[in-house]
């Protein structure tokens, strides 16, 4: 991740992911993440009101950090760009996804799942990137396993990441911080309950790297 600006993997230990599926939610959803002490938010591109949510938070929550997750495409990177996004993330990366992600100026973390791309990442430059999905592809034992012969790697692990097995995945020394989606319980968004966002982001705030 190459930027001017502090690496996305050191605001917080944290980063919710976040599917907005009615752009009007975004605002409310971003400040209740914000005040609870979450600051970068990804707005995953799975939706149709994706765009709008990224538009609306970058110009109406200040204090957050707004990225766009499940950038999949050199469309999706120019889409999240126009649409105010400051960091990118993907699943998984192709030559032409890292010339897209390079291009766009933004800090971006790709995603990995093996030793080899990340020894291929690490090639190209790039030592900041997603392990995903984190839990199916190995969890904790696996990037303790890589720790050792990859020390200048770092990631955010992302995917089936709870608050319980959080804390495992931070206390790792190429972990900078985790994705995860538990502070954004499907009933709470249902019931637009932003207090119980707030809550819940306040006690995954609380956790901390080494």
């Amino acid at each position: 991740m190459t930027s001017a600006l502090p690496s996305v993997l050191d605001l917080a230990p944290v980063v919710p992911v976040v599917v907005v599926e009615d752009a009007a939610d975004a605002v409310p959803l971003a400040r209740a993440l914000v005040a609870g002490g979450l600051p970068a938010i990804e707005v995953t591109l799975r939706t149709p009101a994706a765009l709008d949510a990224i538009r609306a938070i970058a110009a109406e929550v200040p204090d957050a950090v707004v990225g766009a997750g499940t950038v999949i495409s050199a469309g999706g990177v120019a889409d999240a760009v126009g649409a105010g996004a400051r960091f990118l993330v993907s699943p998984g990366w192709t030559e032409s996804l890292l010339d897209a992600l390079r291009s766009s100026g933004l800090p971006f973390l790709p995603g990995v799942s093996t030793t080899s791309e990340v020894v291929a990442l690490l090639e190209r430059g790039v030592s900041e990137m997603k392990f995903f999905p984190a839990e199916a592809a190995g969890g904790v034992p696996y990037l303790t396993s890589l720790s050792g012969p990859l020390p200048q790697a770092r990631f955010c692990p992302t995917g089936g990441i709870s608050l319980g097995s959080a804390p495992s995945y931070l206390s790792l020394p190429n972990v900078g911080c985790v994705g995860g989606t538990w502070m954004l319980p499907a009933d709470a968004l249902a019931a637009r309950d932003w207090a119980r966002v707030e809550s819940l982001a306040r006690e995954a705030a609380q956790l901390r790297t080494r």
